[in-house]
């Protein structure tokens, strides 16, 4: 018997030493601590044979940047002292994910399992020195684009403007940092801290100018150490004006915009940073495709990973390119604040929206919120006429009227023989402000709000772009409805809105501006909707205005032009300063004119309209 279990213990020991659930379950823990390690990019907690590689870990994927990777372990698979375990890396490298396995070895030490460094952990085929490295493949940016695909903002070249570090010692690159700003007119300290974060290498981008006006730079700025000019391309519209607030620029990710994209931006990417080059940014700019390598040096790339990018789609306006850069030539030398927005009453859309040189790069155009004085006796009109007034009706013009103590008067010119008893129609022409005033007692709460409505003013929809519709809210007061009737008071409006109301009239019912050809708007139907009838009374009143009344400078233009006129006080001083405004429409085109502050609508306002129609 001994005999035979001497033999029995010595077949024992011949066998493969097999491996406890104690091992394995140490093991397991490597192997998690491991797959986190490697997912949080510190390797300090995980048991190595030798050291720790945190810092070779960090060599080998340093050129995947900030990419986010998640790994997972398998369950170990053990052979005695020894054993390896599958890992699976997840990779999200700008948008695009990369995923594989690869596998680590394991040894037993003591009682402890440990992690064999190898390279070929990190990615299976790497050998030697060999780290990785990714190439970002951009994609091209969507245009925006105008009817029948007309070009507004596609590629255009230009000059980037700046800094190139590379040769410059520290003292020299805050020297060059403060006179290429000087030079460029930008914010010299602003641009100077931006100099001071980059890297040793870099390139500070200061300004971009198109390819033309670069050509005017000043001498000086090619004198300055370190200061370059490349060549290259952006997406910009025909001119540096051309609808500018509403189109918005392009440029590169601030640090805002990348900490609030989720990981869709970084350092360095160009983006939309306002308008709809922001609000649209992810249809235009598409998205970016990948090409990662395994580098050891020099022309020594190797291919592990690769996605197309995917370019941007287009962004298709109904802005007619050339209607818009007629608008802003005849605004170019207004000094107040300005718009002239132009409407299709047949569709709805916005043909033209430009902004002038005194808005000073705000959105006066379908964004400006301004009391819209005498063209609102359009909406007026209608609330009198659905109360009883026609057009025939006679109403008093006198030349002043108080209310409660506050009198209000006509405009300064205001025809002599236009005061007394007169129709409806004539008070509508020549802009009667006290016989409107006289009527109010005819309306009730809520019926201007709803005949504004009805004309497209005061109800918010969203259309894609920033729009003010303007407002209209009961009168708290029996001089804030006596002001109210004649466009002031609280009464708001954006010249956006104005060109709806007179589109409104033209076309019979209730015109809702449309800029973004394929956007959506989940339209709010009016209350009381503008009838056959009423629409019909406006536009004689509207016309009555061009063959008899303020607007009698424009009698001679073809097409039966409908028009009004208008004036509204604002702010402080004696006398008070006036909006000035005018509408108007032909059977294609309802427009209307702003001029923060003018003479009046006829004599600021009117000039502009009418070399607008006069195309």
């Amino acid at each position: 018997m001994r005999t035979i279990a001497a033999l029995g213990s010595s077949l024992l020991l011949l066998l493969p030493t097999a491996c406890s659930s104690g091992d394995e379950d140490d093991a397991g823990t490597t192997a998690v601590a491991l797959a986190k390690g490697l997912s949080d990019g510190s390797l300090a907690d995980v048991p190595f044979t030798e050291g720790d590689p945190t810092d070779e870990f960090g060599d080998v994927v340093a050129g995947l940047g900030d990419a986010p990777v998640e790994v997972s372990a398998a369950d170990p698979d053990l052979d005695g002292d020894k054993g390896t375990v599958s890992l699976t890396w997840t990779w999200d490298v700008k948008g695009n994910e990369w995923s594989y396995r690869s596998s680590a070895d394991l040894a037993k030490d003591g009682d402890t399992w440990k992690v064999v460094w190898q390279r070929n952990l990190v990615e299976p085929s790497l050998t030697g020195k060999e780290v990785i490295d990714v190439d970002v493949l951009l994609p091209s940016r969507g245009a925006i684009l105008g009817p029948d695909e007309t070009p507004i903002v596609v590629d255009r070249d230009v000059v980037k403007l700046g800094l190139d570090k590379s040769t410059l010692t520290r003292a020299e690159e805050a020297v060059s940092a403060r006179a290429i700003a000087r030079v460029l007119d930008i914010e010299v300290a602003s641009f100077t801290k931006r100099v001071r974060a980059s890297g040793e290498k870099a390139f500070v981008e200061a300004l971009v100018l198109r390819k033309a006006d670069a050509a005017n730079l000043p001498p000086a700025y090619g004198e300055i150490k370190g200061a370059v000019a490349i060549g290259s391309q952006r997406p910009l519209a025909p001119t540096k004006e051309f609808a500018a607030p509403i189109l918005g620029t392009v440029g590169e990710a601030t640090a805002e915009l990348i900490e609030k994209s989720g990981g869709r931006l970084s350092a360095g990417d160009l983006t939309g940073l306002s308008g709809l080059q922001a609000r649209y940014d992810e249809q235009l700019s598409g998205t970016s495709g990948v090409q990662i390598e395994a580098v050891a040096g020099k022309g020594s790339e190797r291919e592990l990973f690769t996605t197309r990018p995917e370019n941007g789609q287009p962004l298709t306006l109904t802005l007619d390119s050339e209607l818009q850069l007629r608008a802003e030539q005849i605004l170019a030398q207004t000094k107040p604040a300005s718009a002239i927005v132009a409407i299709d009453p047949t569709t709805g859309d916005l043909l033209a929206a430009a902004s002038g040189p005194g808005s000073k790069g705000i959105n006066t155009a379908t964004y400006g919120q301004y009391a819209p004085g005498s063209t609102f006796k359009v909406v007026t009109a209608l609330a009198l006429l659905r109360a009883g007034l026609t057009p025939d009706t006679v109403v008093p013009c006198t030349s002043t009227l108080v209310v409660d103590g506050k009198t209000f008067k006509n405009y300064d010119d205001y025809p002599a023989s236009h005061v007394g008893d007169i129709p409806f129609r004539d008070a509508f022409a020549q802009s009667c402000n006290t016989a409107f005033i006289a009527e109010r007692d005819r309306l009730k709460k809520g019926d201007l709000a709803d005949a504004a409505a009805a004309l497209g003013l005061g109800v918010d929809h969203d259309l894609g772009f920033p729009a003010y519709f303007g407002q209209v809210p009961d009168a708290a007061s029996e001089t804030e409805k006596a002001a109210d009737q004649i466009g002031q008071g609280k009464i708001l409006a954006s010249p956006m809105a104005m060109a709806a109301v007179a589109a409104s009239v033209r076309a019979g019912h209730t015109v809702l501006p449309r800029l973004i050809a394929d956007h959506d708007v989940d339209r709010v139907q009016p209350e009381v909707p503008l009838t056959a009838g009423e629409a019909k009374q406006l536009q004689q009143l509207m016309r009555g205005v061009v063959t008899d009344g303020s607007a009698a400078f424009l009698a001679d233009l073809p097409g039966e032009v409908m028009a009004k006129t208008g004036t509204a006080e604002y702010g402080t001083g004696a006398p008070l300063p006036t909006h000035t405004w005018m509408i108007a429409s032909t059977p294609k085109l309802a427009v209307a004119v702003f001029v923060e502050t003018g003479q009046s609508g006829s004599a600021t306002a009117g000039p502009l309209l009418r070399s607008l129609l006069e195309r």
